[in-house]
């Protein structure tokens, strides 16, 4: 289990090394080819040290991959968290976002799909600002009043991803808990509920009731999110949050382990068909 950052190093350099082998070269022939010495390649390659986003573009120039979409993840993932370059949206807000929100975004933004499991909340993508507010609220004691609007200001950005071009592949397993929840009172909920069977017709959108009825499940050990990539399947990443920080969990094992998890709560989960039946019939008061 790593923090995001190292993730993030330990990511690019397998990347890189799986690019360099398919390219047919040595660590030693790659070093020459860019002007470095060997061990700066090995370096990045094991994830000891980091490397700058000029340094992979020399990298992938040197071994010809012209996949822009592959390019720019790659480079993304070597960005450091204060970088001089062209900053991403969420920069603006850098002074007030934790390292591991920064990090989440960061992965959310560049992910092609996620998979998410949530017990106590709805997911941040559908939140209506109503929610979002209460949610935060209560999550960010002390927190100034305009703190808590940048926050709330912050989640809703991060919604864009679901507007793009192509949009994020959502796919929500949501406890019957989270609806029940009455978050910001009867009012808020009603139009948190709406928004929830609005954006569940969307058809990169799969949401899943997992009734009460369904008994213990896998999914009572706690919330996780399963981010994927389109370019390579080697960057995906599951991240588990806990209340001062988030777990990145990319060994081959634990995203297995994670899928099969997830896999199994779809099973056991209303269908996306019955889900909305059951959302309405919540919001009805049923």
């Amino acid at each position: 289990m790593q923090h995001g950052p190292v993730v993030r190093r330990r990511k690019l350099g397998a990347e890189l090394r799986a690019l360099r082998t398919t390219a047919g070269f040595t660590s030693g022939e790659a070093a020459r080819l860019v002007g470095w010495h060997q061990s700066k390649v090995s370096r990045i390659e094991t994830g000891t040290s980091g490397a700058k986003p000029a340094d992979v573009r020399l990298l992938l120039d040197a071994y010809g991959v012209a996949d822009d979409q592959l390019r720019d993840l790659l480079v993304m993932l070597a960005r450091p968290e204060d970088t001089g370059g062209r900053p991403h949206w969420w920069h603006a807000y850098r002074g007030v976002l934790p390292t591991a929100y920064r990090d989440f975004i960061d992965l959310e933004s560049q992910a092609s799909a996620m998979r998410t499991l949530e017990t106590t909340v709805i997911p941040g993508l559908l939140q209506t600002p109503e929610y979002a507010r209460e949610v935060t609220r209560v999550a960010g004691d002390g927190r100034t009043a305009e703190q808590l609007d940048t926050l709330v200001e912050v989640r809703l950005a991060r919604q864009d991803v679901l507007r793009g071009e192509p949009p994020l592949e959502l796919s929500a397993v949501l406890d019957e808990a989270v609806l029940r929840r009455q978050v910001g009172g009867a009012g808020v909920m009603a139009r948190q509920l709406a928004r929830l069977s609005e954006a569940a017709r969307l058809p990169h959108v799969r949401l899943q009731v997992l009734p009460f009825a369904a008994g213990a499940h896998i999914g009572v050990t706690g919330p996780f999110v399963i981010f994927s990539f389109a370019s390579t399947s080697d960057l995906d990443v599951v991240v588990i949050d806990h209340l001062t920080s988030s777990l990145h969990l990319e060994r081959k094992e634990d995203l297995e382990a994670y899928t099969e998890a997830f896999n199994a709560l779809l099973i056991h989960a209303l269908s996306p068909e019955d889900s909305l039946d059951f959302i309405a019939a919540t919001a009805a008061g049923a």
